[in-house]
């Protein structure tokens, strides 16, 4: 059941969902202490309610999760949708400086500012490889 602060009163919600990188002859895939790369991406959904930004989701988290050959070898991979991490309704318009997310936490003084980055450090995070 939901509430009024499941509902994007502007109809937009940012959704996340998992993806795992797996190459298909592996035979460790299934190991539940294996690690594997994983991908978590937030998309942009339009939708009346959490239902159906729920069905998007994994609709658009779907869309990419054929096998294909990778790396120079061209070994068989594939992206495996993993599931729905978080949904999140928008509760203002879209726009230049428009509220998208927010976090609440309780930390120490001492760490609160090491999180924030320079511009410069924003620049190199951008550019890393993903691989």
């Amino acid at each position: 059941m939901s509430n009024d602060s499941d509902i994007s009163p502007v109809g937009w919600y940012l959704a996340t969902y998992q993806l795992r990188f797996i190459e298909l002859a592996h035979t460790a895939n299934n190991d539940p202490e294996r690690r594997f790369l994983i991908w978590e991406n937030t998309i942009l959904v339009k939708a009346s309610g959490i239902d159906e930004v729920y069905d998007k989701a994994v609709t658009f988290g779907l869309e990419n999760t054929s096998p294909y050959k990778g790396g120079p070898a061209g070994v068989d991979v594939q992206w495996i949708f993993e599931g729905i991490v978080d949904l999140l309704p928008i509760y203002e318009e879209l726009g230049d400086g428009s509220e998208v997310a927010w976090g609440e936490y309780k930390r120490a003084f001492k760490t609160i500012r090491r999180g924030a980055i320079s511009k410069e450090e924003a620049r190199q995070n951008l550019a890393r490889p993903t691989n």
